[in-house]
C-alpha cells in the first residue's frame, strides 16, 4: 500500500477552521504564543509546510512551466487551452496567469517562517537531534519555495518574518543569499543518515543529501545566469565552487543513494501489473522499482496518495500526470498502457531525431519518449474530437497516466489495482514527482569539475560507450537525454545562455492543429528572452495590492504579447 506521508488532514485541523472537530476549544485557542508547544505540534506544523508541495495547479509549478518553456516540448492540449500554448510561446492570456503559484509558494514560506520563528517555544524534545531535524527541514523547504519563485519570476519580495510587510522585489543577490543560507543551515542541521536507515513514512522528507544536491542546482543557476563566481550568504560570507563540489562528493560517497540498474525501471510504465500486457516493457524484462523505499536513486520527491476526492482535495493526486496525459484518448485498449489526460506538452520530434543521430543505441530514448508509430509500442492513438493542438506523434512517458489490466480485463490506472484507489482518470494518478535524483548529482559534479568520469557513470548504466574527454557539448547532451522531461531543461538553457537560440529551433516543425497539418511558427524567442530575461509575469493583483510597490517583470507589459 502506498504510504501516505503528507498528513494533510491534520494540517487542515491546525491551519483552518476547526468547528466540526472534537477538541475545538483547544485547537481554536492555539496561536503563535502557544503553538507549537510540543514536539508533536512542531511535527504537525512541519507537515503544514510540506502540504504546499503537491498543492495548487500544476500549471503554476516551475517543473510544469519549465517543461512547456523548453525546446523539447510544445504547448499542446486542446483548442481552448490557450494558457498552455501561451506559456510555450512566452505570451500571456491574462494579467493573473500565475496568481495561484505566487500564493502557494508564499503560503509555504509563511508557514516555514512561522515554524522557524516559534520553535524555541517547544518543550519536551526527545533529543537535540529531533529539534535540529525539524528546523533543518523547515530551512530546506523555505529555500525550495524561494527557488521556485526565483525560477518562475526572476526576483520577488524577500520576506523572512511573519509580520505583514509590503516589500518591493529584492535584488537577485539578496534572494540567493537567503536561499543559500537556508540550504547551508539545513546541511549543518540534518543528520548524515544514509538511504535505507529511515522508515517508509519518512520518505519524501528533506535530508542532508537533498540539501547538498539542491544547493548545487542553485549554485549552477545563479553562477551561470547571473555570471557570478560565488553564492552570497546572509552573514556577508559566500559559497564557492569548491564547497559545492565538496558537498556533492559527500552526497555521492556517503548518502547511500546511487543509480538503479536499469534507467527504465525508474518509471511506472514498467510496473509489475502493467508489464505483462505492455509489449515494450515485457520485451525488455522491465520491473518498476516502485516508491515504497527500494529506489535509492530518488533523493527528494513530492509524494501523493490515494485520498484525492472531489469533496476534499484533488491535489492528493498527481495532477501533473493528468495534464500530460494523451488528450481525448478514451480508447484505453488501443492506447495501452498510456492513459487519458489533457494533452499538454507533446514532444518536439527534433529531440527524438537528434537523439537518434547522436546516440542510436541509447535505451533512454525509447525509455523516455512514446513514438506512436513504433511497433515496439504496439499502440494506436485515436482522437475522439480532433481538437488537439500541436500534435507531433510523440509523447513523453516519464510522467503520464499509466494503466494496468484487472483480472476481469478491466483497464484502469495501476493505482486502482496496486493500492486500491477508486477508478477516476482525473484523480487516480499517484506517482511521485521526483525533484532530485542521483543521476543529476553525478552530472552536476561533472559540470562543476569538468570531469567526464561522472558522465560515464551515467552512460554506463544505459550501456553506452564512455566518452574520452569532458566537453560542454557532451555534458549538455547528457543532461538533455538523461534528465529529459524532469523539469530541468529550460533552466539549463537559461543558465548556459543559449535559450533563445535553442527555442527558435522549435519553428518550422511539422505539427497538427485541430486535425490540420501545418508548420510550427512560435515567433522570435531570442527577442522574448532578451525582453523578459526568460521569466514570467507576476500577478497584476499583487501589484495592485502593493499600491505599485511591486513592478512587473520586464517584457510583460503591453498588448503585443497577448496570446491570440
Amino acid at each position: 500500500m502506498k504510504k501516505i506521508i503528507y498528513l494533510l488532514q491534520i494540517v487542515l485541523v491546525l491551519l483552518t477552521s476547526c468547528d466540526s472537530i472534537l477538541e475545538v476549544d483547544n485547537l481554536t485557542k492555539k496561536d503563535t504564543s502557544n503553538f507549537p508547544s510540543s514536539p508533536k505540534d512542531a511535527e504537525s506544523a512541519l507537515a503544514g509546510c510540506y502540504s504546499i508541495l503537491p498543492y495548487g495547479l500544476p500549471s503554476q509549478k516551475s517543473f510544469y512551466l519549465a517543461e512547456l518553456l523548453s525546446d523539447d516540448r510544445f504547448g499542446g492540449a486542446g483548442e481552448g487551452d490557450s494558457d498552455t500554448q501561451a506559456v510555450n510561446q512566452m505570451k500571456k492570456v491574462g494579467e493573473n496567469m500565475f496568481a495561484d503559484g505566487w500564493k502557494q509558494n508564499y503560503t509555504g514560506i509563511f508557514r516555514c517562517n512561522t515554524l522557524i520563528g516559534t520553535l524555541d517555544l517547544v518543550n519536551g524534545w526527545e533529543s537535540e537531534g529531533q529539534k535540529k531535524q525539524i528546523l533543518g527541514e523547515a530551512h530546506f523547504l523555505r529555500a525550495y519555495f524561494y527557488f521556485e519563485l526565483c525560477r518562475i519570476f526572476g526576483t520577488v519580495p524577500l520576506i523572512i518574518e511573519t509580520d505583514p510587510v509590503n516589500n518591493p522585489r529584492a535584488q537577485a543577490d539578496e534572494l540567493y543569499a537567503q536561499i543559500a543560507t537556508d540550504l547551508k543551515t539545513a546541511i549543518e542541521l540534518l543528520p548524515a543518515s544514509p538511504f535505507g536507515s529511515f522508515s517508509a513514512p519518512e520518505l519524501g522528507h528533506a535530508t542532508k543529501w537533498a540539501a547538498e544536491a539542491l544547493i548545487a542546482r542553485v549554485y549552477l543557476f545563479y553562477s551561470g545566469y547571473y555570471k557570478k563566481e560565488v553564492l552570497p550568504l546572509n552573514d556577508g560570507g559566500s559559497i564557492a565552487k569548491q564547497q559545492v563540489t565538496d558537498w556533492l562528493d559527500d552526497c555521492i560517497a556517503n548518502s547511500g543513494h546511487g543509480l538503479i540498474g536499469d534507467f527504465r525501471n525508474l518509471w511506472p510504465y514498467s510496473n509489475r501489473l502493467t508489464t505483462p500486457d505492455y509489449k515494450y516493457a515485457n520485451d525488455n524484462n522491465l520491473r518498476w522499482v516502485e516508491e515504497t523505499g527500494a529506489n535509492n536513486e530518488t533523493i527528494f520527491a513530492i509524494k501523493f496518495s490515494t485520498l484525492a476526492d472531489w469533496s476534499t482535495n484533488i491535489c492528493y493526486s498527481n495532477q501533473m500526470n493528468l495534464y500530460f496525459g494523451i488528450r481525448s484518448q478514451s480508447d484505453y485498449a488501443n492506447c495501452f498502457p498510456f492513459g487519458q489526460g489533457w494533452g499538454a506538452g507533446p514532444v518536439n520530434p527534433d529531440l527524438w531525431e537528434s537523439w537518434e543521430r547522436e546516440e542510436p543505441t541509447d535505451i533512454r530514448r525509447a525509455g523516455s519518449i512514446i513514438d506512436s508509430k513504433s511497433p515496439d509500442e504496439n499502440i494506436m492513438i485515436n482522437s475522439s474530437d480532433g481538437k488537439e493542438m500541436e500534435l507531433t506523434g510523440f509523447w513523453q512517458k516519464k510522467y503520464i497516466p499509466i494503466n494496468a489490466k484487472g483480472t476481469d480485463g478491466t483497464i484502469a490506472n495501476y493505482s486502482v489495482f496496486m493500492y486500491g484507489r477508486k477508478a477516476d482518470f482525473q484523480l487516480d494518478n499517484t506517482q511521485d514527482i521526483v525533484i532530485i535524483r542521483f543521476a543529476d548529482v553525478l552530472l552536476m559534479n561533472a559540470e562543476l569539475k569538468k570531469d567526464v568520469s561522472y558522465i560515464n557513470r551515467v552512460r554506463e548504466r544505459s550501456g553506452l560507450k564512455p566518452k574520452a574527454t569532458y566537453t560542454d557539448e557532451t555534458l549538455r547532451n547528457e543532461r538533455r537525454w538523461e534528465l529529459a522531461f524532469e523539469g530541468l531543461r529550460y533552466h539549463d538553457l537559461l543558465r548556459w545562455g543559449i535559450a533563445g537560440e535553442a527555442l527558435n529551433r522549435q519553428n518550422g516543425i511539422d505539427i497538427t492543429n485541430s486535425g490540420i497539418k501545418t508548420k510550427s511558427n512560435f515567433g522570435d524567442f531570442v527577442k522574448r528572452i532578451e525582453e523578459t530575461g526568460g521569466f514570467m509575469p507576476i500577478p497584476q493583483t499583487q501589484i495592485d495590492l502593493s499600491n505599485g510597490v511591486l513592478e512587473q517583470t520586464p517584457g510583460w507589459s503591453g498588448g503585443n504579447i497577448m496570446y491570440k
